[in-house]
């Protein structure tokens, strides 16, 4: 993504997307961790990029989020607070607007008895 201004040229890297947004999920309830998608992202080094896909078509961004949720949580609420809290995050860092944030279960995980 890059936008121009008097002062010249601006450039955001989806792996600086990417960051927010892997940031913004972790801050909701119900999420365990970012799955990974393919065998693109087991190869990858880069951790912040994990479970997190960004695309800029005409209208804004679309990202994709592939988490693992915890058992017993309510999955219907747990992707619409994912989607709610990741696009204000992304529209508010960037200015660009977000058309969609799809949200994709990837596990549940029970949690550990002590």
């Amino acid at each position: 993504m890059s936008t121009s201004d008097s002062y010249g040229d601006i450039e955001i890297s989806p792996t600086a997307v990417a960051t927010i947004v892997g940031q913004s999920v972790h801050q909701c309830y119900g999420v365990v961790g970012m799955a990974r998608k393919g065998l693109r992202q087991l190869l990858s080094r880069d951790s912040s990029r994990r479970g997190v896909d960004v695309h800029l078509n005409d209208d804004g961004l679309v990202i994709d989020v592939y988490v693992i949720l915890q058992y017993g949580v309510r999955i219907k609420v747990v992707a619409e607070s994912i989607q709610r809290t990741v696009k204000y995050h992304v529209e508010k860092a960037m200015g660009q607007p977000v058309t969609a944030v799809n949200v994709y279960i990837q596990g549940l995980r029970a949690e550990e008895e002590k």
